[in-house]
């Protein structure tokens, strides 16, 4: 049997998914918020929870884009300059 869900309970379950998600499962997070936030049936209801689908929404960018990019080993660029090493 399916529960239906008050709108203080769909706020809460949104608010323990931006809380709880890791990398492992902010694509599973981000979509169940998502149907979550299409069940709220008042504008007033959504805008409750917008801050925390933003949120969700941003980790989720972070962390595909740091999956995608490398994280540099150091901090700065060594230029050769007449036989010596120098810091830029």
């Amino acid at each position: 049997m399916i529960k239906m869900l008050s709108a203080a309970d769909k706020l809460a379950e949104i608010k323990r998914l931006y809380y709880r998600t890791s990398r492992a499962t902010i694509a599973q997070d981000v979509k169940k918020a998502i149907d979550l936030l299409k069940s709220m049936s008042s504008d007033e209801e959504r805008e409750r929870v917008a801050v925390y689908m933003d949120g969700l929404s941003q980790m989720r960018s972070d962390w595909a884009r740091q999956a995608r990019s490398p994280m540099p080993t150091k901090k700065g660029k060594w230029k050769k300059e007449k036989g010596k090493e120098k810091n830029v």
